[in-house]
Formats: structure tokens, C-alpha cells, sequence
């Protein structure tokens, strides 16, 4: 496991420490860093960018070639950070906990760690990570005019005003697509200068908003559009389970919301969160991949493989099959015999 250790005293100390230990390019451009790294490290940019009122965002695009555990040190201030992660996964502790928590694909996090204290951010290995940190230095914040600080949710309202500085917080909320597509947005800002400049402060105001508000609503029991909870993702993952063990079946999203409790809505919703993908597509590409795997390592005519993976019509499969292989099953087999051959 390789270890990085950031000094986060401000968003360009970090970014040049970052450069440091990964030894990559760092272009600065309208006061946004932009650094790039392709070594015996893995591959990806890191990006910062820091605004008024202690504003600042810290975005991954990474892809390293070993475990890689990225400890920051906060030194004499308070961070709220509002974290996203678009792709991959992260494990985080602070060091005033003892275990590591998993962050998780189009999950809402909230942390806040004591002043100068240790945050461990732990990337996978060989797997691309999408992240962004949104940091607020919360005294900053509050010289703001019209912070509005004090119609915060209680929890969220104690954490901005340090009313309890021995206490830090972490909020693993719903998973959300509606903040996911925001996220999206602010990768994609092709405006320069003064234009890119006020995009990108008002998206993570956006993106800030966005995320506070699911916390308000997770808090209060209530619903946030395009959310689902922890555990509505399990019950997409046994979903998904169950779709495997039932190949041959016709399932119908009927079925599956009576068999889950969930709603049609929901499963989809689910399934796009988890699969990027309709329910519909899921089980299609599942049944092709099987059909593929079937093709290859058995002798059974494809009208048996149609019927084991529940197709009822061969010309359809064929069809279907070619759109996603660029080739037709039989010749497709054909092809494997004269490999092995």
C-alpha cells in the first residue's frame, strides 16, 4: 500500500503536495490547478480550485495501480466537506475513530473532522475513482452575509458553528442521481475565464445545496426525488440475484416489485444507480453474456441456448446478439472452434 501524507492548510498547498508525491504536471489556469499524472503511481488529474468565504472544491479522476491511502491533516481550522463520488469507491476513517467506513457510487457524504486532525481517505487498487470534495472552512463561512447558517437543521447548524469543537460528525446518506447529474455538469464546464470561473462557484453552491438538503430531508424521514436508501439498494442487489438464478423466466417488473416490495419507480431507479442501466437492459446484456459463455465452453445447439437463457425466438437472439458482438452466434462459435483448434 503506497501512503501520501497532505498538510491541507490551503487548497494550493494540497494540490502542490499532491504533486510532489505523485510526481505528475501541474498547469495553473483562472486560479484553477490542474494536475496530471500517468507513472508507476497509476494514472488520472486531481484538480482545486478555491474561492471567497473559504469555498473550495478538490476533484479526483483517478486510476491508481496500488492500494493508495491519502492521509490529510487539517491544520488550525474546521472543514465541513461535502463529498461525491461518481465512480469507484473510497474507504475513510478520521483519527478520532477506530474503524474505516466504505463511501460509496452517488452516495451523499457530509464529514467534519476536529481541528488539525488526521482524515485517511484509503483509493482501490487498479479501479477508476471519480471524487469530488467541496471543503468549507466553516469560520470563513460564517463572515459570509447572509450564510443563513441558522436555518440549518440542528445537526448541520452545531457542525458550522463549532458549538461542540471535540465532536466530529459524518453523515452517509441516501444515494442520489439528482446530485449525480449536478456532479456531471461541473465535470463537463467548457467556458473559460471569468465564465468557468462563476459556473464552477455556483455548481458546488449547487452541489452544496443539493447535499444538505437530502441530509434535512434524511434526518426528517422525508423523501428527496431521485433518492434511494441503503436499504433499497440491498434489495436491488438481491434483485439483481434473483434475476441471475431465473435466466430462463420472462420476468416482469411486476414481478419483480412484488417479489422486492419495491415499486416499479424504484427498481428502476435502482438499477440505473447501480447498472447504469434500465432493468430491461440489465437482464438483456445478462442473458447475452451467458449466451456468449454458452457458446464457448458447451456443445449446446443455440436453440438450446436461446431456451436456457428464456428467449423464444432464435432470429431475435441472433439479432440482439449481433448488435452487441458484431457477430452472429453460429459464427461466432465457429470462430471459437477454429481458435482452439
Amino acid at each position: 500500500m503506497r501512503e501520501i501524507f497532505v498538510n491541507n492548510t490551503t487548497i494550493e498547498d494540497t494540490i502542490n503536495e499532491l504533486n510532489v508525491a505523485l510526481g505528475g504536471e501541474l498547469i495553473e489556469q483562472w486560479g484553477e490547478y490542474t494536475l496530471s499524472f500517468k507513472n508507476e503511481f497509476g494514472e488520472g488529474t486531481i484538480r482545486s480550485i478555491g474561492f471567497d468565504w473559504g469555498l473550495s472544491l478538490l476533484d479526483f479522476d483517478v486510476n491508481f495501480k496500488e492500494v493508495t491511502k491519502i492521509v490529510f491533516k487539517t491544520v488550525d481550522k474546521k472543514l465541513v466537506e461535502f463529498i461525491f463520488i461518481s465512480e469507484g469507491y473510497l474507504e475513510y476513517k478520521n483519527h478520532s475513530t477506530e474503524e474505516f467506513v466504505n463511501l460509496e457510487r452517488y452516495q451523499n457524504i457530509i464529514v467534519s473532522s476536529l481541528d488539525s486532525e488526521k482524515k485517511t481517505f484509503i483509493f482501490p487498487k487498479s479501479q477508476q475513482v471519480k471524487v469530488n470534495f467541496i471543503q468549507v472552512v466553516t469560520k470563513d463561512y460564517l463572515k459570509k452575509k447572509n450564510n443563513n447558517v441558522q436555518y440549518l437543521d440542528k445537526v448541520l447548524k452545531s457542525v458550522f458553528k463549532d458549538n461542540d469543537p471535540n465532536t466530529s460528525f459524518k453523515h452517509l446518506g441516501n444515494y442520489n442521481l439528482q446530485i449525480a447529474d449536478q456532479v456531471k455538469q461541473l465535470g463537463d464546464s467548457y467556458d473559460n475565464g471569468v465564465i468557468r470561473t462563476l459556473s464552477i462557484e455556483g455548481q458546488l453552491n449547487l452541489i452544496m445545496a443539493m447535499q444538505i438538503l437530502e441530509h434535512q430531508n434524511s434526518e426528517s424521514g422525508l423523501p428527496l426525488v431521485d433518492s434511494i436508501s441503503k436499504d433499497t439498494i440491498k434489495k436491488i442487489q438481491e434483485l439483481s440475484n434473483y434475476i441471475i438464478d431465473h435466466l430462463a423466466d420472462s420476468l416482469t417488473i411486476a414481478e419483480l416489485s412484488k417479489i422486492s416490495g419495491l415499486g416499479p419507480k424504484k427498481i428502476q431507479l435502482g438499477f440505473k444507480m447501480l447498472y447504469s442501466k434500465t432493468v430491461n437492459e440489465y437482464t438483456r446484456d445478462l442473458k447475452l453474456e451467458v449466451a456468449r459463455d454458452q457458446l464457448t465452453n458447451s456443445d449446446l445447439s443455440i436453440s438450446e441456448i436461446v431456451y436456457n437463457i428464456g428467449f423464444k425466438s432464435r432470429s431475435y437472439f441472433s439479432k440482439i446478439f449481433n448488435e452487441r458482438y458484431g457477430i452472429l452466434p453460429n459464427e461466432y462459435r465457429t470462430k471459437i472452434k477454429n481458435k482452439k483448434a
